[in-house]
């Protein structure tokens, strides 16, 4: 009687005679709800008459009858998790009307469906009704959610008002077809020295970030968006299961350095429901898709997809679907394979829009064999690994050369930064490899010396700062210099010193060099005998300094 407040409510099978004053209650502020904004901007004095209205009608009709394959009633209720009787044209993923929740369909059985609850709303019970809406579930998109943080159902939470939007889509869609797509062959810079040069990105590639929790993947993913500002390419960071305040951070970094003018945050947090941090990702896509389809470059982060998965496997042992390795579900795999190949370049028929995504994965112990991790190396085009040792010993970004490989982005590389970075990753390699045979003896010789030496003015100069993403033209001119030979003469502990002034003299002193590779984006034998004058004569007046 508590949940009528009064009047009476009679469920026969699929009919529903509702005569109850709790619905008819219901019925009224939907039906204030549904004003727009310009109504409920109007007078006090006309909004009053209108409520006197909606009140005086209410007695006029007390019963509410449904009969249809579209209402239901809920017949249990654990976890988030609710079944539903008596809605028997429902379809997957439909969003419905739980009392004053919304849900959404997951199960289809024979005799009910299974929901999970978009809302943590305390009221819902048994006998609940439950309303099948016939649409899907779907995100606001455009360009009025640019610097905004908005959660999985693209709703604000930053305080600052509705998002004015007319275009809705699904947050499930299908990904673009072979002949949709065109190869990758335009760079996406990350500003970040060893990634640009040795595991290039390109616009439309999807690039792992793998490694042990507090490895630096999210500074990675952070540096390359706020490296997005003034080349004309929107960005989503998506939060799965994070910490609000870690959250409120990286906004706020965006805020500082004008990211947030191009960038949108989809927040889902650790404390939200499973079934929010499950559809966070798909509503990111869905936001990069329009801009993707309307002929734009996109860059998504999903941080991180670990927590998805474990979301998912929580949806779907409460659903009581058949565990399966590490108690995931067997289509833990499809579920992110759909979300990754939603990111593509597509082709010019199609306006030529690209969509690139920085899944993260989080591993224990560096196992890069387990489950999700090996599930989502299979899908991507190239993994970015972090490795803890070097994260411990200082080398920032902590990137392990070895095991890091860009399956597409050397083909969308610019010239001049492919022709200064060639032989990068082989140095690193032999002085990783004579590094370990040198620690055993004391007597080397000089090409082993010679070696160690480069390596380690090589292992100095790739390292970077957090939050200062370096420009296309002086990330070359500094790989040059190491490609001539110049770094392996200044003393280790002085190479950023070195790095900070020898750009500071090229931009002050030479500023065609910087157009000229700028505007080109190669290094011709003209360009380049100019640029080895310039950094020999500066090398050589910087060894008299700091000696």
């Amino acid at each position: 009687l508590l949940s009528l407040i009064g009047g009476v409510k009679v469920i026969i099978d699929n009919s529903v005679w509702d005569g109850s004053y709790r619905s008819r209650l219901k019925n009224l502020r939907d039906e204030l709800l549904a004003r727009n904004d310009e109504e409920l901007e109007e007078s006090s004095a006309i909004m009053g008459n209108q409520i006197r209205h909606q009140i005086d009608s209410f007695e006029r009709d007390r019963v509410n009858v449904t009969s249809n394959e579209n209402t239901g009633y809920v017949t249990s209720l654990a976890d988030g998790i609710i079944n539903i009787s008596g809605i028997t044209g429902a379809m997957s993923g439909e969003l419905l009307q739980v009392g004053d929740a919304k849900a959404m369909v997951m199960n289809l059985e024979e005799d009910n469906i299974g929901a999970v609850l978009l809302d943590d709303v305390s009221n819902i019970i048994e006998g609940t009704e439950a309303r099948a809406t016939g649409r899907v579930v779907e995100t606001p998109v455009g360009d009025a959610l640019l610097g905004r943080v908005v959660d999985a159902l693209g709703r604000p939470i930053d305080g600052k008002g509705s998002i004015r939007s007319e275009k809705r889509m699904p947050v499930e869609a299908a990904a673009p077809g072979v002949i949709d797509r065109q190869s990758v062959n335009q760079p996406l810079e990350t500003g970040i020295k060893i990634i640009d040069a040795m595991i290039p990105i390109g616009k439309g590639q999807r690039e792992l970030l793998i490694g042990d929790r507090q490895t630096g993947k999210t500074a990675i993913a952070v540096d390359t968006i706020l490296n997005q500002h003034d080349k004309n390419v929107k960005c989503i960071y998506v939060a799965i299961g994070q910490k609000n305040s870690t959250v409120a951070q990286i906004v706020e970094r965006f805020r500082q350095q004008g990211a947030m003018a191009y960038t949108t945050v989809v927040v889902s947090g650790a404390s939200d429901l499973a079934a929010l941090q499950y559809l966070a990702p798909y509503t990111g896509a869905t936001i990069g898709e329009y801009w993707m389809k309307q002929g734009q470059d996109v860059l998504i982060v999903y941080d991180d997809l670990s927590k998805h998965a474990v979301a998912y496997r929580t949806l779907s042992l409460l659903l009581r679907r058949p565990p399966g390795r590490e108690a995931y579900p067997g289509d833990v795999f499809y579920l992110h394979s759909r979300l990754l190949e939603r990111s593509a370049r597509l082709s010019d028929e199609l306006g030529g829009g690209s969509m690139t995504a920085l899944p993260i994965v989080e591993t224990l112990a560096g196992d890069i064999s387990a489950y999700i991790p090996t599930n989502v190396i299979s899908i991507t085009d190239g993994q970015i690994f972090l490795q803890t040792e070097l994260f411990n010993s200082g080398v920032r970004p902590a990137i392990d050369s070895g095991l890091s490989v860009s399956r597409v982005g050397s083909s969308a590389q610019y010239r001049a930064t492919k022709k200064v970075s060639s032989s990068l990753k082989l140095d690193l390699a032999q002085y990783q490899e004579v590094l370990a045979f040198a620690q055993f003896g004391s007597d080397l010789d000089t090409s082993t010396r010679k070696i160690i030496n480069h390596g380690r003015h090589l292992t100095e100069l790739l390292k970077q700062p957090q939050y200062t993403p370096y420009a296309m033209e002086d990330q070359v001119i500094m790989l040059f210099a190491n490609q001539k030979g110049y770094l392996d003469e200044v003393p280790v502990e002085k190479i950023g010193e070195y790095e900070k002034q020898l750009l500071l003299e090229v931009h002050s002193a030479h500023p065609g060099i910087i157009g000229r590779l700028r505007d080109k984006r190669d290094i011709d034998d003209e360009l380049s005998a100019q640029l080895d004058s310039v950094i020999s004569r500066y090398t050589t007046r910087f060894i008299v300094a700091v000696r």
